[in-house]
């Protein structure tokens, strides 16, 4: 374990650049190993998580080569050629590596055993099973549908209607996935709109691929299959999570204004920033701009006092891993701060509701947990005490990132009990903060 204590440290002043988007650096990479040619990505995040999936795609047959500092090559393989892999595919920490490779396995005559570590192997694979096994994949999982699995392909795959139980973006790309190798159409129905990275990049690709919206706001998305892909070249936008740690410390911490280059805003991601702004936080988009299909924008962030709202449960699925950072900004906000329709925390990297309950209330904070939400009585931007101990983070990259701005709106400073686990998503976290404090 790597504990650190993070202490005040008066205003954060800078630029900065975050790291690409995993989802974004995730599919660049899946979509470039089946397109046939060379498909060139430069801001890619390089990640543990990234690198699972770009493992995994050598292992299926793909050259995946780093060209430079976020520069890579890929040489894709085509659409139903992916090869047999010779070992365990080890999904490290990674949700969506594992969900989204799942599909596209499932539609291949091969078979792949899926590993992770000890916080992957209790997250649920139910929920892409099941359209998977319609679409005739097989699974061996261990029990309660969780890592290792064994899934065995199946060509020619079934195409389904399918009709999303939860709203999630990771459901709905492993079952397009899956039908990009499969014949006629295949159709995910989202009552729910979910971060839609996958429909814009597989059409970038040359999928031929159709988004119809009901009346109620339900999206139907259709794939045609045993698509042919074609290379691209794709700039990748800097990751709005990760740049929800930075947003918020400069939020919190008087004196503080902080530039954030290259924010991708996506509509399906930016509720964060929608939220805050309802909170009073001043953030103003510089040089906005589209990048590969991709809504992009510099982020000028200044102190600014904030003050408690009930959170609109329907914007949830835009900002459900930034939750961990709104709870911070929350806790030093002036008056209550309610969040409901967030059950989905539940089944993340740790029990995110439990675990930054535990952390807040640790660090001083006035937190009443509830089964789909916390509500959050704010201090009126006066500092948190800080943690006497370390705060347990359950290997949770996100909780570790939320704690460390906690510390920086303290008066004791929070210590967080394991820095490791940051790498996942965001390896120079740390490094980028102190250069702003400094």
């Amino acid at each position: 374990m790597r504990p650190r204590r993070f202490l005040p440290a008066g205003p954060l002043k800078g630029t900065i650049r975050v790291p690409g988007d995993k989802s974004i650096s995730h599919r660049s990479i899946m979509l470039g190993a089946l397109a046939v040619g060379e498909t060139r990505v430069t801001g890619l995040l390089e990640g543990e998580d990234v690198l699972a999936t770009a493992a995994a795609m050598r292992a299926m047959g793909a050259t995946v080569e780093r060209t430079g500092e976020g520069a890579w090559s890929v040489h894709g393989v085509g659409v139903g050629a992916l090869l047999q892999p010779q070992a365990p595919l080890d999904m490290g920490n990674s949700g969506t590596s594992t969900r989204l490779l799942m599909g596209l396995v499932a539609s291949h005559p091969i078979t792949a055993t899926f590993v992770g570590d000890a916080s992957l192997s209790k997250r649920p694979m139910g929920r892409v099973i099941e359209p998977l096994s319609q679409m005739g994949a097989s699974f061996e999982a261990s029990e309660g549908g969780r890592l290792p699995l064994i899934l065995k392909g199946i060509c020619p795959a079934v195409p389904i209607s399918y009709r999303l139980l939860v709203a999630s973006a990771q459901v709905k790309s492993a079952v397009l996935l899956a039908g990009l190798n499969t014949p006629g159409i295949t159709t995910v129905i989202e009552p729910v709109p979910t971060r839609d990275h996958s429909e814009r990049m597989l059409r970038g690709f040359g999928a031929e691929l159709n988004v119809e919206v009901e009346v109620d706001g339900t999206r139907i998305i259709s794939i045609r299959g045993e698509a042919e892909l074609k290379p691209q070249t794709i700039d990748v936008p800097g990751d709005p999570s990760s740049a929800a740690f930075f947003m918020v410390a400069a939020l919190i911490t008087p004196g503080s204004e902080v530039l954030i280059e290259n924010v991708g805003l996506n509509p399906t991601r930016a509720g964060l920033v929608e939220v805050l702004r309802q909170m009073g936080g001043q953030i103003d988009e510089v040089n906005a701009r589209e990048v590969g299909g991709e809504p992009v924008a510099d982020l000028l962030v200044k102190h600014s006092p904030l003050k408690g709202i009930e959170v609109d449960p329907a914007i949830a699925p835009s900002m459900i891993d930034e939750f961990p950072a709104l709870f911070v900004a929350a806790a030093l906000a002036d008056g209550v701060t309610t969040t409901s329709g967030l059950d989905e925390l539940r089944v993340k990297e740790s029990d995110r509701l439990a675990v930054m309950a535990a952390a807040l209330t640790a660090a001083g904070a006035r937190i009443e947990e509830r089964e789909d939400g916390l509500i959050i009585t704010g201090t009126g931007g006066e500092p948190l005490p800080g943690s006497a101990g370390a705060i347990a983070t359950h290997l949770d990259h996100r909780i570790a990132m939320s704690m460390a701005v906690t510390g920086l709106a303290s008066k004791n400073g929070v210590e967080v009990d394991d820095t490791r686990p940051i790498a996942t998503s965001f390896p120079v976290f740390e490094t980028m903060l102190d250069g702003l404090a400094a």
